[in-house]
């Protein structure tokens, strides 16, 4: 899943796709909407393909869209019959994702709702579906990313991932008590994961940090 590993001039899928994708970030609508928002890393989002590849997911679910690159991501690399539950509750940028998981032949392994991520986990866990997927991606905002992460808990089986995007946010993790917020939000999250006897973790540090949890 590392584009970088792929012929420029010859690019098969999944890598054309991802390329796609990609170039929303040349586009009039995504240099708007991203405005004064992280973007993310290529290294962060062959990681998520290589979490998925390593659980051989057939369901997930993504807290935050933006513009579906890493939900483009995961569905490409799940089996024809698996799905990704995507939510977002910014109808606009998660639309400019949509011709991309169309030509790409996924569109139908792609199941988004516009509503918060609480939301839709909530209803999911409602539906019985606890247990029964595989992996998920958080990186929604970050004050309700503990409500995020004890939900997905519960509904990734034993042997799943949670990948948790952003888990450094510039490094201000380290002073929490000066940005208060979404920083000591975060920074509380980070100490609670890393003592969660329910999972065994690893943060790969690159972009803005990624922690990896593998439920137990």
């Amino acid at each position: 899943m590392n584009e970088g590993a792929c012929d420029p001039g010859a690019l098969p899928p999944p890598c054309f796709f991802l390329r796609e994708a990609r170039s929303n970030a040349s586009c009039r609508s995504f240099s708007r909407l991203s405005r004064n928002m992280p973007l993310f890393g290529i290294s962060k989002e062959a990681a998520v393909g290589t979490a998925v590849l390593g659980v051989v997911a057939a369901a997930g679910f993504f807290a935050g869209v933006f513009t579906g690159y890493n939900t483009l991501n995961m569905a490409l690399v799940i089996p024809d019959d698996g799905k990704v539950v995507a939510c977002d509750v910014n109808e606009e940028s998660a639309n400019l994702g949509k011709p991309v998981w169309k030509e790409a032949g996924v569109e139908h392994k792609i199941d988004l709702r516009i509503k918060p991520a609480s939301q839709t986990l909530d209803e999911l866990l409602s539906n019985g579906e606890a247990g029964t997927f595989d992996f998920a991606f958080i990186d929604a905002d970050k004050e309700g990313y503990n409500d995020y992460y004890e939900k997905c808990l519960q509904l990734i089986r034993k042997g799943g991932i949670i990948a948790i995007d952003n888990v450094l946010l510039s490094g201000k993790v380290l002073n929490p008590e000066r940005y208060g917020g979404e920083v000591q939000s975060m920074h509380e999250l980070n100490k609670k994961i890393f003592r969660d006897p329910r999972v065994t973790i690893s943060m790969i540090l690159m972009g803005d940090g990624v922690t990896l949890a593998f439920k137990l």
